[in-house]
């Protein structure tokens, strides 16, 4: 691992990086993946701001920018890389240069996702389904086993993983198969996880989030299909409060974890019947 501006002899293609000076959580390294946007994106600025090494990802490098730029004006570093987490070859680049700049990983947010169109199972596409599936369940599996890798040979060794779960991951929404049987599937991977990086100091947890308001959830403002096929309106969560479970969550001692937590609304219609 480097010290503090050594520059790398190896030269790692559409980068930016910003700048950062000693303060808690310096030594601490987070990446967040989907960051570009949403919920990902203001929770890699909660990590700049508990002045966490923060490393961002997604698919589209330039839309991570702002993070890096707002991260060296207040005097932190960050990392923005380019990544494709359904292809094992681009989560392999990712983790290769979060080892190469830092040496270790101690907090990975599995957080990119995607849902298909609300429409009849009959009527999804293949492509539509697979989609989904690579991005929120085969994404989650490729980033967690990299972590691994990188945490059990890392010294000092072990991490945390918290996964961006969802409230489908226990009861669907109508016409959500693909987003649906994602989100189950993450939870499996939350309990294998937990239950084997127990021996490796690597705690697992899955964050159930209910309506943040973001681009994604915008739809529940104007009014969405309930199971009882009426069309109600439901409230929205700010993120700033899904951004204080993630940052609680990560900053927890490595003996101590919450392997599941929902944050929503109140009123969300989640919770009993109707």
């Amino acid at each position: 691992m480097k010290a503090p501006g050594q520059s790398s002899s190896v030269v790692l293609p559409r980068v930016f990086w910003g700048e950062i000076w000693g303060m808690e959580n310096l030594e601490k390294v987070v990446l967040v993946t989907g960051a570009s946007r949403g919920i990902g994106k203001a929770v890699a600025e909660g990590f700049v701001d508990r002045n966490y090494r923060v490393v961002v990802a997604a698919r589209t490098l330039e839309k991570l920018e702002e993070i890096v730029v707002a991260a060296r004006q207040r005097g932190r570093k960050a990392l923005a890389v380019q990544c494709d987490v359904t292809d094992p070859e681009s989560v392999n680049r990712l983790f290769a240069m979060i080892n190469e700049e830092f040496g270790r990983l101690d907090v990975l947010f599995n957080n990119a996702g995607v849902s298909a169109p609300p429409v009849p199972v009959e009527q999804l596409s293949y492509q539509q389904w697979k989609t989904v599936v690579d991005t929120n369940l085969t994404g989650v599996f490729l980033c967690t086993q990299a972590a691994v890798a990188l945490m059990k040979r890392q010294r000092p060794g072990g991490g945390r993983i918290i996964n961006n779960g969802s409230i489908s991951a226990h009861a669907p929404r109508p016409f959500s198969t693909p987003y649906t049987s994602t989100k189950h599937g993450v939870l499996g991977i939350t309990k294998a996880t937990a239950l084997d990086g127990r021996s490796h100091d690597i705690a697992c947890s899955q964050i159930d989030i209910g309506n943040a308001a973001t681009e994604m959830a915008a739809l529940m403002a104007k009014g969405i299909m309930q199971a009882n096929g009426s069309v109600a309106v439901e409230p929205l969560l700010d993120l700033r409060h899904v951004v204080d479970a993630v940052l609680y969550v990560a900053g927890l001692p490595l003996g101590v974890n919450v392997p599941y937590m929902t944050i929503m609304p109140t009123a969300m219609p989640f919770v009993g019947r109707g």
